[in-house]
């Protein structure tokens, strides 16, 4: 068994020894490629979303230097007609890019060093082929293959992990129209080399690459346009090969006795394709073994990155984040992204890499993007108090202080609240339209967010409350019922929420309800608030 040849199954081994959540049904989807012209794949997802343990997995299942078979007892793969077939059937090669980026020596040699260490190791493996003394990887891989009619599966886990470390190109000095090779450049041509030459079929019975980011384009080619690519907006048939699926998460609470709806609240929210219900599976396994929910995922990297990506100073970014962070949607278009994270050109952009890191969720129906679970959220609020961002800062602020002016009855003080909040995020054109207000709303009591479920338009059976705020479990605290009037009184709200009985529909869940009627006068441009509480009704 070799480092970067046939590594055998002993990693695979540790990981469905312990407990695992069965992934193998990537098995056959990868098996219906061999050999075909759709051989080559990319998965790409965000951090710690089960990348690494996938390629393990397929490196035991593929590797012909090892017996994998008690492995894949009673898993999804093994059910499968195709698992017979190509059962350590190839010969495995293997490479972790980070395991090279990570060595500060290699920096300026990594791609040439990468090439050398595998050829010594195939070299010793295939003694007997004859090798010219100036073969690259490829030429050593090509003689092999005319020489014993070996066919090799090739797994690159983080791919992008070069593309991500090193800049795009190196300026000649006194030459600013001139450039030299990169280490991304002669990276680059590795796998073109690998991968799109006229040996690449006959080597190669299938390739399967992971990654962050999705296969890098160079202006609007893609650099290996033979490769498929399953990433976090274009997930096709790999949708839910990775991360946990909302059923996968409900076994394990059941099994470990934990509450599901704490996992849904910190670590779902992921719509990955047709797995509209998708968690961050190192954070579920974290909360299982520490017996405690709080951000885990967050703490692995990136934060740096999303600190410098939403402070650029793009048209409308900040508004959208804000939009976001009270729970609502915004439109992006993904396509025009270069899938590199040195290049950001637009809010597009910035929305599109925040959607690869996972810091976002991606709607591909309705071409939108939104923050998934409170890990993620309480992640952005402290990126933004490390940027420049001082009224969103302020913003938050004023949330927390509204909400506990609404609990107490401060009426007048909520009404300033709301006021000041129409005021920092309504433009002049949109400041009297009702729709407007009603996101104004939501974006007033955005710390709420931490203690409730929020819901704008909430359905109770005789019409639509604007906005409804249900307590989450162990909150001691009541439920708001909040009624917006344009033009009329606050007691025409309070009377319109007793009218149509809108605590009956939420006293199920919670004790007392606050019953909150915010006017607007469009000519005065004056708020007033009334408050009232109203003990638990019970459902008829």
């Amino acid at each position: 068994m070799g480092t970067y040849i046939n590594k055998g199954n002993s990693e695979f081994c540790d990981i469905v020894t312990h407990e695992y959540v069965d992934k193998t049904s990537l098995i056959p989807l990868i098996n219906a490629t061999l050999n075909s012209e759709r051989r080559y794949s990319c998965v790409t997802r965000c951090r710690r979303f089960g990348k690494s343990m996938a390629a393990k997995m397929l490196c035991a299942y593929y590797d012909k230097s090892c017996d994998s078979r008690e492995l894949f007892v009673g898993l999804h793969a093994e059910k499968d007609r195709s698992f017979e077939t190509y059962l350590n059937k190839y010969s495995v090669l293997y490479l972790d890019v980070t395991s090279f980026t990570a060595r500060p020596e290699l920096r300026t040699n990594i791609v040439r060093t990468i090439q050398e260490k595998i050829i010594t190791e195939l070299k010793d493996a295939f003694p007997d082929v004859k090798y010219n003394d100036n073969s690259d990887l490829m030429d050593v891989l090509a003689a092999i293959h005319a020489a014993t009619g070996e066919k090799f599966f090739f797994i690159i886990d983080e791919w992008d992990a070069i593309c991500r470390e090193f800049p795009e190109r190196n300026k000649m000095k006194g030459d600013p129209d001139s450039v030299t090779p990169t280490i991304l450049d002669e990276y680059v041509m590795l796998l073109r080399r690998l991968f799109k030459t006229q040996d690449s079929d006959k080597v190669f019975a299938g390739a399967y690459l992971t990654g962050i980011l999705p296969i890098k384009k160079y202006n609007t080619e893609s650099a290996l346009n033979n490769f498929r690519e399953y990433s976090m907006i274009n997930p096709g048939k790999m949708a839910g090969a990775l991360g946990f699926t909302h059923e996968e998460v409900e076994t394990l609470c059941e099994r470990h006795g934990m509450d599901m709806n704490e996992m849904e609240r910190w670590y779902d929210g992921y719509r990955i394709g047709k797995a509209s219900r998708m968690f961050n599976p190192y954070s579920v396994m974290r909360a299982i073994d520490e017996e405690e929910y709080r951000s885990y995922w967050t703490t692995t990297g990136a934060y740096d990155a999303v600190v410098t990506y939403i402070q650029m100073n793009y048209d409308g970014l900040k508004d959208d984040i804000i939009r976001m962070l009270s729970g609502e949607s915004v439109y992006v278009d993904t396509t025009e992204f270069l899938n590199d994270m040195h290049i950001v050109r637009s809010k597009n952009d910035v929305l599109t890499v925040l959607i690869h890191l996972g810091y976002l969720a991606y709607d591909k129906d309705a071409y939108e993007c939104y923050i998934p679970n409170k890990e993620v959220a309480d992640e952005l609020n402290n990126a933004i108090k490390a940027t420049a961002w001082d009224a969103l800062v302020k913003t938050i602020q004023n949330s927390k202080q509204l909400l506990a002016a609404t609990l107490s009855g401060n009426e007048q003080a909520v009404a300033q609240g709301i006021s000041l909040a129409h005021d920092e995020h309504t433009s002049i054109l949109a400041y009297n339209d009702e729709n407007s207000l009603a996101c104004v709303l939501s974006i007033a009591y955005i710390w709420a967010k931490n203690e409730y479920v929020i819901h704008r338009e909430y359905a109770t059976g005789k019409g639509y409350a604007d906005l409804v705020m249900i307590p989450r479990r162990n909150v001691s605290k009541p439920a708001l019922v909040i009624e917006l009037k344009f033009n009329q009184s606050t007691d025409t709200a309070i009377q319109q929420i007793k009218r149509k009985n809108y605590p009956a529909k939420i006293a199920e869940y919670t004790g007392d309800i606050l019953l909150v009627g915010i006017s607007y006068d469009k000519e005065t441009k004056q708020h007033t608030c009334r408050i009232e509480r109203e003990a638990r009704v019970l459902p008829q």
